[in-house]
This record gives structure tokens, sequence and C-alpha cells, in this order.
């Protein structure tokens, strides 16, 4: 297994792990914003990237990030937004390895920090980041304005 950046000819595996991740999530997008997200993902100049977890010409697992400047550092930040591993390949350490990719990233292009967050629930997802950093005491609000 490998891990690297998403390309275009990724398309319908990234489709495949996006619509299960969705559904992990119990979220429905329409397919304008899933193109939408696709495309940025393979924009260079997009703040959004994706990295795929790849065996045997198959994807895996997923990361996509959103790469921003910070009030509190001089570089950036990586916001982990999603990370979603096929149920068939779970516990097998393709989540891992997406996660000391992105460490490793960040590390090799001066990133302040990595941070994501995940549902309170989700216990498989908080073991495995848990063996990275303790979660902190922020609570999120969200505010939907479209």
């Amino acid at each position: 297994m490998h891990i690297r950046a998403l390309k275009v000819e990724d398309a319908n595996d990234w489709r495949r792990l996006w619509a299960s991740y969705n559904a992990f999530y119990e979220t429905r997008l329409s397919a304008e914003v899933t193109e939408h997200c696709w495309r940025r993902l393979l924009d260079p100049a997009s703040s959004l990237f994706g990295r795929a977890a790849e065996d045997g010409g198959r994807i895996l697992g997923l990361s996509i990030c959103v790469l921003h400047e910070s009030t509190w550092t001089m570089s950036p930040s990586c916001c982990l937004e999603d990370l979603f591993v096929d149920p068939d390949h779970r516990s097998t350490g393709v989540g891992r390895a997406l996660l000391e990719d992105l460490i490793a990233l960040g590390k090799s292009r001066g990133w302040s920090r990595l941070y994501w967050h995940t549902r309170a629930g989700n216990a498989r997802a908080r073991k495995l980041y848990d063996a990275f950093v303790e979660a902190d005491d922020f609570v999120r609000y969200r505010l939907a304005l479209r």
C-alpha cells in the first residue's frame, strides 16, 4: 500500500468511497456538490486537496484536507475534513497510514498543525485518533448559512 495525491483516474474509486462516507454520516449531497468537490480536489490552485491509500490499483481509503492560514501561527494549518477507509479494509492500517502521510507531508511543507474532528460516538475512529493525540476540550458550533 502507498499513499499519494488523488488523480483524474481515481474518479470512480473516489466517488464510491465518497458515497460510502456520506452514507456513514447519514448525509446526502447533490451530484452538483459532489462534482464540485471532485474538481477542487484536482485543481492545484485550490486549498482543498486529497490523498489516496492505494493497493494493487484500488483505492482503499482517502483523506480530504483544507490548507489555510491561521491567526495564531505564521505557517499554514491543515484541517483534515474527511478520512474514510473502505469498510472491507478497516483495522488493517489504512487509516493510520493516511494520518501518518499527512503528518509527514505537514512536516516537510512547514505546516504549523494538523487538526480534525469526528462525532463523539465514532468509537472506532476515536481509538485511532487517540493513538496520535488526546482530544482537546473545544466544542464545535456550526451555523448553516445556506
